[in-house]
């Protein structure tokens, strides 16, 4: 469409030129020795002006289509590598979250198969979900706290009585949704490093929503795995980072800190 009105307007100026300069060029005469008409270099001029111009407005078309298309090429470029690099960090946290539980249910077997049978039966729900229900870009917030208190629920069955979890998630069902599995690494990870086996700890695990905005925070002790402690392959932080910055780019804050022996980690995320 863009192109027909600019060769309707081409023809139009082209025939306003002719009638304007070259009316009577083709019956030239001489009137009192001064010959009619613009001079001949103005003549040629024109003429070729005349054109040229189509010529250099269609190959900027074609220049143009030429960009928008590259553009549309690497955007499509970006985005592919955007899922694959997004779709690789999924696949590695379930594996990971995977490895963890059974290591927590390894450790009740000889103490309490019972317990450890009733961990088994808790892990199946939770890579269910895992495994069908987070392969979409974003899911009800609810059904993310419910998966966490789930999680929750079932560390706490190796637990001992010198460790008290609190957890405290909102109640009231909101409409917002969420990309999965955000943050299940920063529970597991309190759980992996906030417990002690000889000293009594505390783990705090809170959620609030404010409008479209969710704020996540986890409190507990600071007790560093070994060297040799292979309970967790250690790659929850660093996943939660990169996918962070894919999925809310200039929409999150994470920061970490310990302060008088008291690992804190605080995260926001603006969904709207």
């Amino acid at each position: 469409m863009i192109n027909i009105l600019i060769i309707i307007g081409f023809v139009l100026a082209k025939e306003l030129i002719e009638d304007t300069f070259f009316q009577n060029l083709g019956n030239r005469r001489l009137s009192n020795g001064n010959e009619s008409g613009p001079p001949l270099p103005m003549s040629i001029y024109i003429q070729l002006l005349k054109y040229i111009a189509p010529l250099l407005f269609a190959i900027a078309i074609k220049t143009t289509k030429r960009w928008a298309k590259n553009e549309a090429a690497q955007k499509e470029a970006a985005n592919i590598k955007l899922q694959s690099e997004l779709q690789h960090l999924h696949y590695q946290l379930q594996p990971h979250f995977f490895f963890n539980s059974l290591n927590n249910i390894y450790s009740l077997v000889d103490i309490s198969p019972d317990q450890a049978k009733t961990s088994i039966h808790g892990l199946s729900k939770l890579m269910r979900y895992m495994l069908y229900e987070t392969n979409v870009e974003l899911v009800p917030l609810s059904k993310e706290i419910e998966f966490m208190k789930k999680y929750i629920d079932l560390m706490k069955l190796r637990l001992s009585d010198k460790t008290i979890v609190h957890y405290n998630f909102p109640n009231k069902e909101t409409d917002i949704k969420i990309a999965p599995l955000l943050f299940i690494s920063l529970i597991e990870n309190a759980f992996k490093h906030g417990v002690s086996a000889t000293k009594e700890s505390e783990i705090c695990i809170e959620m609030s929503v404010d409008g479209g905005t969710v704020n996540f925070t986890t409190k507990n002790g600071n007790f560093p795995k070994k060297t040799d402690d292979k309970s967790g392959s250690g790659i929850g932080i660093p996943n939660i980072k990169k996918r962070l910055d894919l999925l809310y780019p200039n929409k999150n804050s994470f920061h970490t800190e310990v302060e008088n022996n008291l690992f804190t980690t605080q995260l926001t995320i603006e969904t709207t």
